[in-house]
């Protein structure tokens, strides 16, 4: 992704970390779908277990996605690190799923009582 290259230049990195948006995007979607179907189904009542199950299930969900991309690569031989994109980063994998945590944390923070406003104003939940 060009922008993210001329964003490495101007604070003088040296990679690319358009993967690190979709990482963060990768728990911050999930966590509020997860979410939603919790609150809906009435599978967990309490806010702080429910959040920490939603965290938790976003990790697994990173972890999961990381195992794939791994068997891809080690399945492709040589490529592997062409696949992988690490860009020579020994910690890819674990700062990919430390913004996914991110981003399940930043979701649950940003969004919970909206998300739980709109639910009420369209009957979904009571008040």
């Amino acid at each position: 992704m060009p922008l993210f290259d001329d964003l490495a230049r101007l604070f003088g990195g040296s990679r690319n970390n358009f993967d690190k948006l979709g990482h963060f995007a990768q728990g911050f979607v999930p966590a509020m779908i997860a979410r939603e179907i919790l609150i809906r189904r009435h599978v967990i009542d309490g806010p702080y277990w429910r959040n920490f199950f939603i965290v938790c299930f976003c990790l697994a969900f990173s972890a999961l996605y990381e195992l794939i991309e791994w068997s891809i690569a080690t399945a492709s031989g040589e490529a592997a690190e062409a696949f992988l994109g690490t860009q020579g980063y020994v910690w890819d994998t674990q700062s990919d799923m430390a913004f996914a945590l991110l981003g399940a944390i930043s979701a649950l923070l940003l969004l919970s009582r909206w998300h739980d406003a709109q639910m009420r104003r369209y009957g979904m939940i009571e008040e």
